[in-house]
């Protein structure tokens, strides 16, 4: 899934080895990772709840100063929970189409970074974003950043 080159470069990002397999769906304009894809499961066979993650370092850090201001509760107000619903909905079938019709044992569950109800995380949502999902938070998360974050 992922290219031998990507897998020093993704370790180097996270601080420690992927614990699943990975592709790097969004490269910077250097070539570096943005986004990575990861499988639905971890090589322990483990549920991986997690299809998009940010792994840039910049743009971990924007996200973590926007989530610090205290904004996941009024994105949550902003867009309302039966969209957020829809949303985590559409990310599941798109999480759940990587895995083989013949799987039967756990899966992963939730939406967005796992959760099925409002915002867990707003790196999850931009992830998915940057990764052609169609996601109103990550799109918000994406202006915010761009617009200097006020």
């Amino acid at each position: 899934m992922h290219q031998a080159s990507d897998v020093e470069e993704i370790e180097k990002l996270l601080g420690r080895k992927p614990q699943g397999a990975f592709e790097v769906v969004v490269r910077k304009s250097d070539g570096g990772a943005r986004v990575i894809r990861n499988a639905p499961f971890l090589d322990d066979g483990r549920p991986m709840p997690t299809l998009f993650w940010l792994v840039d370092p910049i743009d971990r850090r924007l996200v973590s100063q926007l989530e610090s201001t205290g904004v996941i509760k009024e994105v949550e107000e902003i867009f309302g929970l039966p969209v957020l619903a829809q949303v985590h909905d559409k990310y599941a079938k798109e999480r759940d189409h990587f895995i083989p019709t013949t799987y039967h044992g756990p899966k992963p569950t939730g939406g967005v970074g796992g959760t099925r109800r409002g915002i867990k995380c707003l790196h999850a949502h931009f992830a998915w974003f940057l990764a052609g999902g169609e996601d109103p938070v990550g799109k918000w998360v994406s202006e915010k950043i761009h617009s200097g974050i006020k």
